[in-house]
């Protein structure tokens, strides 16, 4: 079971894109150490591809979406991962209602990001689903006490039926988010050193 769940309403549009984002930066900071991701929809359109437009804007950015199928959000999906990444705030109280007891778990993508740049410490070191965990649980307990701007937009555009540069829009704002979710979870990567060129 995945450890990062992310949902949308047909799993064939936002949703893949940030699945595909979120493990290629994962798994470029973590190698096979990193957390597993995962999507689903709230009314999945189960087994379909990706809209071929998402799968151009995803490729674009370099992340290979082309072998995606949906499938559709259920109870058990919800239980059993550290978190549920809704990209509206539709699909987080969905997911919510799903399985209660799990809301602590359960954010919009952009309202984690904020609650985790908010927070007052670093993340902590150790194992990436440990700090994963951590971290998810400290931004669930600053919450709600977070001074919150209601005017704020919480949801990513769905692009479903527009043309093509809104899917590349949605893909560029989903490119970003994803970069600040990873650094507010994990803290930012390390910076890359060029290699030392080679002597003559």
């Amino acid at each position: 079971m995945a450890s990062i769940l992310v949902v949308c309403t047909g799993n064939v549009c936002r949703s893949p894109i940030a699945e595909g984002m979120l493990r290629s930066i994962l798994q470029m900071r973590f190698g096979d150490a990193a957390p597993s991701v995962a999507s689903a929809g709230t009314a999945g359109w189960v087994g379909s591809a990706a809209d071929p437009s998402s799968i151009a804007a995803a490729a674009e950015l370099g992340i290979d979406i082309s072998a995606h199928r949906a499938r559709h959000l259920e109870a058990q999906d919800v239980s059993d991962v550290s978190l549920v990444l809704a990209m509206a705030t539709e699909h987080r109280d969905a997911a919510s209602h799903l399985f209660p007891g799990t809301v602590g778990r359960i954010f919009t993508l952009k309202e984690l990001v904020r609650l985790l740049e908010d927070l007052p410490e670093a993340p902590p070191s150790g194992r990436p689903d440990d700090v994963l965990a951590a971290q998810v649980s400290a931004a669930d307990a600053s919450r709600f006490g977070a001074i919150r701007d209601w005017r704020r937009d919480e949801d990513v555009t769905d692009p479903l039926g527009m043309p093509p540069e809104a899917f590349r829009a949605v893909a560029r704002d989903l490119d970003a988010w994803c970069a600040r979710l990873a650094d507010g979870l994990f803290g930012r990567a390390p910076a890359r050193t060029a290699p030392a060129p080679e002597g003559d």
